[in-house]
């Protein structure tokens, strides 16, 4: 099965306006995002999915490959199946990277793909990493997520979760900013409605758990850093 990522990338960011194309060191955010992405060994095409021409032209600058899609997508998962049902019909995976993740580490995005490959029955994947700041269990761009002990989610949120009641020794995990799919899971997902819990905390992966369905978690010890705010884009920029 050849393997596809996608960057799905829009502009109208409630919390930071242009996010895509804001400039880190005199370079776009995404194209950082795109140059990690370039380097994966188990990756067939890269393309960005978009609804806006600026960055549509953008990213042509930069010789990546773009697609437009509708602004009536109400996900980035959307706008991938979108992209794979009238573009790319002879894939059978699809990696989902987050455009705000310009450190993503190919080798984790090469573990997603070569995992789906390898397992018939894994229809979505996504990965997560300890949280080390004990600052990023209140922060709600900080996404959290839970998971049994076959490692499967169990449920994300913006809130810390687990609730430390009892003040025992607990471990928190942040969600990375990227998601595998088959192709059959990703047009499915796309047919279902957004659902209450997504709706709710702004979360598109629940809509894959309020229809029943299992995501398994990737755990990293990557702590990659993540562009929500205009803040964040000017710590990236420090630390690089």
């Amino acid at each position: 099965m050849k393997t596809a990522v996608i960057i799905p990338s829009r502009y109208g960011s409630g919390r930071f306006p242009g996010k895509p194309l804001a400039l880190i060191k005199g370079k776009p955010l995404i194209q950082f995002t795109l140059e990690r992405v370039k380097k994966c060994k188990e990756v067939n095409f890269i393309a960005v999915a978009t609804d806006d021409e600026r960055i549509y032209d953008a990213v042509k600058k930069m010789g990546f490959n773009v697609f437009m899609t509708p602004k009536t997508c109400k996900s980035g998962t959307d706008r991938i199946a979108f992209t794979a049902l009238k573009f790319l019909k002879d894939y059978g995976i699809f990696i989902n990277v987050q455009c705000d993740e310009p450190l993503i580490e190919p080798n984790l995005i090469d573990k997603l793909a070569l995992l789906l490959k390898k397992n018939k029955s894994l229809e979505y994947i996504t990965a997560a990493s300890p949280i080390i700041k004990e600052e990023f269990t209140k922060n709600p761009n900080a996404v959290k997520v839970v998971f049994d002990k076959n490692g499967y989610a169990l449920y994300f949120s913006r809130f810390a979760i687990p609730y430390n009641r009892e003040n025992i020794k607990v471990k928190y995990y942040k969600h990375i900013g990227i998601y595998g799919y088959k192709r059959k899971s990703l047009l499915e997902f796309s047919k279902n409605k957004m659902s209450p819990l997504e709706k709710s905390e702004s979360l598109e992966q629940l809509r894959i758990l309020e229809n029943g369905k299992k995501i398994k978690i990737v755990i990293t010890k990557h702590n990659s850093i993540g562009v929500d705010t205009p803040e964040d884009a000017s710590e990236l920029e420090k630390y690089l």
